[in-house]
């Protein structure tokens, strides 16, 4: 399958950082979108597609056109994950380390800005967002994370630029007014004990945009998310009325568990224990695909855990990361051909997920989450 012919005639335009306003945008949806219910209270109305970093799969991640394309394909919520400038500003990037995300390792005058430091317990040599003021880091220059993989998305090194969160949260608002329906956020705090850690907490300011933007009420469509636990108890106690998510990882503790000396690993919060802890402060849970249903010792798709069940029984709802259409991301009985770069059989991928009974699936490829969703109502 050709991935460009999935998003032809989809042109996008990004949002305008000196005026908030979002240009040249189609009224058209995408053919599979619909207006949903996005509260977070009940697991109501259809299952949400989650924009993974945007439309991550067609644009380089974490830029404006990726989010609005994403939004545009039918996407119910964008992912922007959020790290933090030198001088306090909340910026999309994957991680606070930003030499594979950017052009900076091509800027002779950011040379001498290049470190190593410790990012949860392991050392990391690039250039650190926390090291650039705003200004900066806007002179630099988005890049494609994934090269090797998606070489198509290259074609946009150069010509995107790093956005701040409160960009996004506006792109959004101008997207749900133009598009005629509620586009959701789903920010993600990044390492949040490292930036406490350096006297650069996320929870103040994000609960901040969170408020100037009318979103801090339990139907708001919003999740905030984190794979720590700290930092979601902690935005509750600043004020955050919001729906959160707690992620979870297939191997390996919360770093913030780690640093306080408590001995319990993700395997730990996903037991029925642990979910009602999570419960208390969270509305649902972001897993690991694979801890809702298992790959086999050969790599192949296995049978479903019994974490959704679970999930549900406390009230949480599952909404598993990340669904990608390469071969290389795919369960070995889902690709097609030996290219790791070409795409497999991805559709029936996530509508065996769905079948499971996920509440949402992040996805790299939000037109192809809209499609399985809809072949898998209509079954």
């Amino acid at each position: 399958m050709n991935r460009r012919t999935v998003i032809t005639g989809l042109a996008v335009t990004p949002l305008a950082a000196a005026t908030g306003a979002v240009t040249g945008l189609e009224p058209a949806l995408a053919a599979e979108a619909a207006p949903l219910s996005v509260s977070a209270s009940s697991r109501k109305g259809a299952t949400l597609v989650i924009g993974h970093r945007g439309a991550s799969g067609y644009r380089p991640e974490h830029t404006l056109v990726a989010y609005e394309l994403a939004a545009r394909m039918g996407a119910d919520f964008i992912e922007p994950d959020v790290v933090i400038t030198k001088d306090g500003v909340l910026v999309c990037r994957h991680e606070p380390e930003i030499g594979g995300t950017t052009d900076v390792a091509e800027r002779p005058e950011f040379a001498d800005r290049k470190k190593t430091k410790k990012l949860d317990g392991v050392e990391v040599s690039g250039w650190w967002a926390e090291d650039f003021t705003l200004k900066e880091l806007k002179s630099l220059y988005a890049a494609e994370r994934l090269p090797a993989v998606r070489q198509e998305n290259t074609l946009y090194n150069k010509r995107l630029r790093v956005p701040t969160l409160d960009e996004v949260f506006q792109l959004r608002a101008e997207l749900s007014r133009r598009l005629g329906r509620r586009i959701g956020i789903y920010p993600e705090t990044k390492h949040p004990t490292y930036f406490q850690e350096l006297g650069l907490p996320l929870e103040k300011r994000l609960l901040g945009l969170v408020r100037k933007h009318g979103l801090n009420h339990p139907d708001a469509p919003i999740f905030v998310q984190s794979f720590e636990t700290t930092n979601l108890q902690q935005l509750r106690k600043l004020g955050l009325k919001s729906p959160v998510v707690q992620l979870l990882s297939a191997a390996g503790a919360p770093y913030d568990l780690v640093a306080a000396g408590d001995p319990r690993t993700y395997a730990d919060l996903i037991t029925p224990k642990g979910l009602k802890v999570i419960a208390k402060y969270a509305q649902g849970l972001g897993p690991e695909k694979n801890l809702v249903i298992a790959r086999t010792a050969a790599g192949a798709l296995g049978e479903p855990t019994e974490l959704v069940d679970n999930a549900h029984a406390k009230g949480l709802l599952v909404h598993p990361y990340t669904f990608r259409a390469e071969n290389s991301f795919l369960p070995t009985d889902f690709r097609v051909g030996t290219s790791e770069t070409d795409y497999g059989r991805a559709i029936d991928e996530q509508i065996a997920f769905l079948a499971v009974g996920v509440d949402g699936l992040f996805t790299d490829q939000p037109d192809i989450g809209v499609f399985a969703r809809s072949e898998r109502a209509a079954a």
